[in-house]
């Protein structure tokens, strides 16, 4: 006896930045990006149905991705910590001319840093790189 076969999937709809009527934002439950009209107050996910707060119209927002579980955070421009709603992590909100790159001394991860640090530690391999100075002085520090 044949077995019926399950309906296509649609295709995904391709994300299409926000218009001048639309904005975006991270959902509160699921982390799905999310589209809704400017003004809205609150945007019920179609996903999970958590509804999250929108921003006031006007307001500035930027991104950045938590170093505790990488989930993708938005927030107000401006904000200085930023606390991941998955893990709890506060992160360090920094504009772009406040932060500088540098390779992991042991398994050479691009590491962002705030000017003006001594030193920095990589959150995958916990090696400590010191900033400005030779390899010498580098420790693995454990933990």
């Amino acid at each position: 006896m044949p077995v019926p076969l399950a309906p296509y999937p649609t295709p995904p709809v391709p994300f299409m930045p926000p218009n001048g009527n639309q904005s975006h934002l991270v959902c509160s439950g699921c982390r799905n990006l999310l589209l809704y009209p400017v003004g809205a107050t609150t945007v019920c996910c179609a996903v999970c149905s958590a509804v999250t707060t929108a921003p006031p119209p006007g307001t500035e927002m930027a991104q950045l991705v938590c170093g505790g579980c990488h989930t993708l955070l938005m927030y107000v421009r401006g904000a200085t910590n930023v606390q991941c709603s998955c893990c709890h992590t506060v992160n360090l909100a920094l504009e772009a001319n406040q932060v500088a790159h540098v390779n992991c001394g042991n398994c050479r991860m691009l590491l962002m840093y705030q000017y003006g640090a001594r030193s920095v530690k990589c959150a995958v391999c916990n090696f400590v790189t010191s900033i400005g100075a030779s390899p010498s002085t580098e420790q693995k520090v454990s933990s």
